[in-house]
Formats: C-alpha cells, sequence, structure tokens
C-alpha cells in the first residue's frame, strides 16, 4: 500500500504519528481551495483559479495518533490536467470535489475517478466524493440521492459541504482520518508470513523520501 507512517510518538510520548497526504480534484471553481482554507484555517475566502497546485497542512492531536496532513490542492483548469498526477502521486487519500449547482462538474469528477482508478489499487487510496456550495441550494442541479448512489457504486465516502457556510467540512476530512486510522489497525492487525504482524521503518523511511516532489 501507499501508506507512508511516521515512526515516532505523539506529544504525550504514547500514541504514533502517522503522515498522510491529501489531494483535492476537481473542475475549476468548486470550491478546492476554499475547502482547504476552511479546514486548516478555519476561514472562508473566495480564491482566484489555482495555478498548478496549492499546499495546506495540517496537525490533528487525536486520542489514538497524531495525525499530520499534507493537502495538495491542484488546479482544475483542463489546461493543468497533463501534470496534476504528478501531483497526486503516492497520495494516501483523495476528495473528488464537485459544485451541487453544476451538473457537469459531477461528471468532471467522476473523470477523476476512473484517472484515480487506473494508478492505485483500492486499497492504497482513500477516496471521498465531496458536493460542495450547499449554500447554492437554490441552484442546485445535483440531487444528495444522485451523488450518494455514485458514491456507494464505486465504495467512496461522500458529503455534501459548504466552505463558505462551514458546513460538515471538518466531518469530510474526519471521515478520511477514521478510515486511514481504520485501515492502518487493519494492517497492524494482518499476520506476517513468520505469523507476526511487522513494521518495516527503513522501508518507510524510503517511502517518505521518495514521496517528495
Amino acid at each position: 500500500m501507499a501508506q507512508k507512517t511516521v515512526p515516532g510518538t505523539s506529544l504525550e510520548g504514547s500514541r504514533p504519528t502517522y503522515m498522510y497526504k491529501v489531494v483535492l480534484l476537481g473542475s475549476m471553481s468548486v470550491g478546492k481551495s476554499s475547502l482547504a482554507y476552511r479546514y486548516v484555517r478555519n476561514d472562508f475566502r473566495e480564491f482566484l483559479p489555482t495555478v498548478g497546485c496549492s499546499f495546506f497542512t495540517q496537525t490533528l492531536e487525536l486520542e489514538e495518533a497524531t495525525v499530520k496532513f499534507e493537502i495538495w490542492d491542484t488546479a482544475g483548469q483542463e489546461k493543468y490536467q497533463s501534470v496534476c498526477h504528478l501531483y497526486y502521486r503516492d497520495a494516501h487519500a483523495a476528495l473528488l470535489v464537485y459544485d451541487i449547482a453544476s451538473k457537469e462538474t459531477l461528471k468532471r469528477a467522476k473523470l477523476w475517478l476512473e484517472d484515480l482508478e487506473k494508478k492505485f489499487l483500492p486499497d492504497e487510496i482513500v477516496i471521498a466524493l465531496v458536493g460542495n456550495k450547499t449554500d447554492l441550494a437554490a441552484e442546485r442541479e445535483v440531487t444528495t440521492e444522485e451523488g450518494e448512489e455514485f458514491a456507494q457504486t464505486k465504495g467512496l465516502l461522500f458529503l455534501e459541504t459548504s466552505a463558505k457556510s462551514n458546513y460538515q467540512v471538518n466531518d469530510i476530512f474526519m471521515a478520511i482520518v477514521q478510515e486511514l486510522l481504520r485501515r492502518e489497525k487493519e494492517k497492524a492487525s494482518a499476520p506476517s508470513p513468520q505469523g507476526r504482524s511487522t513494521v518495516n521503518l527503513s522501508e518507510s523511511r524510503a517511502r517518505k523520501r521518495c514521496c517528495q516532489l
């Protein structure tokens, strides 16, 4: 799995620390940058179209672990599509963001999913479908049921959000955290060929080096 685990302990000295790369994918103006900014800064800003990629970090001190997010906000313009794969290489999670007031952006999110499915095995990445801009409910073109049904058929996490009104922004990132940690526990409990769980720290460090862009 493309899992990057950072050996060590948290501030309390007992919890493991994990570092995860999270990418935001979707069409231009669906609110990817605003979602990331709301989550990291708890504030709302309307951004100009991202050029290439923007980068955010967030650290969560949870009861069971310390989680460090590297959040990569990719450009939505078609002209940057050919280089976006460089930014989501070795990602551990992806948010496929669409605008609930634009059915076309959901179609684009589905294309991003097809691209991810070519690059990752199912257990290598956590993917969430995010219907953003619920504050534009009067202009809705994509129903909640439509987004939810597609997510279920593909085994994706799903939530609708609003970066502007701060609706369920923390919830979608927390859902990703919980799924990543669930997979960590599952991986740790799986028996090794020798009959017990092992952690290859040298492999983890090597992966950390190679995952840097």
